[in-house]
């Protein structure tokens, strides 16, 4: 499934955690299939002011980093890096949509692959998991 954490200043999502959640979801579902709509979590962690860094020094209005959790599959096969490519264009033009033009230059978006031997879901390993029968959900761009 994927897995999106949005780290931003307070300020900058109070009042449009809705929108950003729903802009994700839908930039990601457009990108992997409706069928993985059900499954996109997002998750907004907001720190207030004060306590984001840059080279020893507080900062008031970093540009947010968002934490992708993908199924380490999805980087490897052979469109990859496209599929990744378009992720991070897309999943930056939805935060500053939301978030602020000005600070899209910023925007970190930071893949994690997910490894099935190294992943739980339920407390079973994600590899132990049943997998879809043919014709069933494309494995291919599954986060």
């Amino acid at each position: 499934m994927p897995h999106l954490t949005v780290y931003a200043m307070e300020e900058q999502l109070v009042g449009r955690e809705s929108v950003l959640i729903s802009t994700l979801t839908d930039t990601v579902a457009r990108i992997y299939g409706e069928w993985a709509r059900e499954l996109i979590v997002v998750q907004l962690l907001a720190l207030p002011a004060g306590r984001w860094g840059v080279g020893g020094h507080a900062v008031d209005n970093p540009p947010p980093i968002v934490s992708f959790g993908i199924r380490e599959v999805a980087l490897t096969r052979p469109d990859g890096p496209q599929i990744v490519a378009r992720l991070a264009a897309d999943v930056t033009d939805s935060v500053a949509q939301v978030l602020g033009d000005e600070l899209r230059a910023g925007v970190l978006v930071e893949f994690r692959p997910q490894h099935d031997d190294r992943t739980a879901l339920g407390g079973r390993l994600v590899g132990a998991r049943e997998r879809p029968a043919a014709g069933g959900n494309p494995a291919s761009t599954e986060g």
